[in-house]
């Protein structure tokens, strides 16, 4: 009985003896696993970081590549207006110029307008007084030479009628009013109007040998053209005045 409890009491020691050993098998088992599991995390990590920096990159490039777009499409705007203002400024500095030599133009017509309105501004009342010159010069006329002679009257009458005279034309003269006496040029269409043809041998075809009335200009402007009578034929020439002031005489006064 003695021997069997001693052997009892010894076996269990031996199957405790065995317990660390397994105890350390499961362990290694349980630290290899866990270290595979780890690894493969680790992969599966990696992988993952991978992919997530792919996505990133991808996700850049397309960020970037709109930025582009808008940029390109902000230039392309920005260059739009840019010829737009230029093309406005172009056309608003054209139309300024236009405006100023219009402003130019108007100013230099008004100019000359006025000028002329100056300097022909009598011409109507002088056309009126012009009959008024006619009939002194008229009544001088029709006093012959004897009868001044005989009646001395009659002579200062006429001194002052011819004093008259004298005073209107220095007026007129003062105000650009003078006057075309042709008698002996040649006839100017501008100047004169030929009312008879006159047999004169001893003048130049074209000559002037009567003035039945004188005419008269106003500054460089024809008042009235003097009324004349012509010669037909002759030998001698008529004298060339093409160097006479009447040669540019206006004729729309």
């Amino acid at each position: 009985m003695s021997a069997d409890k001693d052997q009892n009491q010894d076996q269990p020691s031996a199957s405790n003896e065995n317990v660390p050993a397994e105890n350390a098998d499961n362990d290694t088992t349980s630290a290899g696993a866990a270290a595979s599991a780890s690894a493969g995390a680790a992969a599966r990590a990696s992988a993952w970081t991978g992919v997530g920096a792919r996505a990133d990159s991808a996700t850049a490039a397309e960020s970037a590549g709109e930025e582009a777009g808008e940029a390109a499409s902000t230039l392309l705007a920005a260059e739009a207006a840019l010829a737009a203002a230029q093309a406005e400024a172009a056309d608003l500095k054209d139309r300024l110029l236009r405006a100023v030599a219009e402003t130019e133009n108007l100013r230099r017509r008004t100019d000359r307008e006025l000028a002329d309105a100056r300097k022909y501004a009598v011409t109507e009342f002088a056309r009126d007084v012009l009959g008024v010159s006619d009939n002194l010069r008229r009544a001088l006329e029709a006093v012959s030479p004897e009868a001044r002679e005989a009646h001395d009257e009659v002579t200062q009458l006429l001194e002052g009628v011819e004093l008259t005279e004298r005073e209107l034309l220095s007026h007129m003269e003062k105000h650009g009013i003078r006057k075309i006496d042709p008698l002996g040029e040649k006839l100017d269409p501008n100047l004169h109007q030929a009312m008879i043809q006159i047999d004169d041998p001893d003048a130049a075809p074209g000559t002037i040998v009567q003035v039945m009335q004188v005419g008269y200009v106003i500054h460089d402007r024809l008042l009235r053209a003097a009324m004349v009578g012509v010669a037909k034929g002759g030998q001698k020439p008529a004298p060339d005045n093409n160097d006479e002031p009447g040669q540019t005489i206006d004729t729309q006064a």
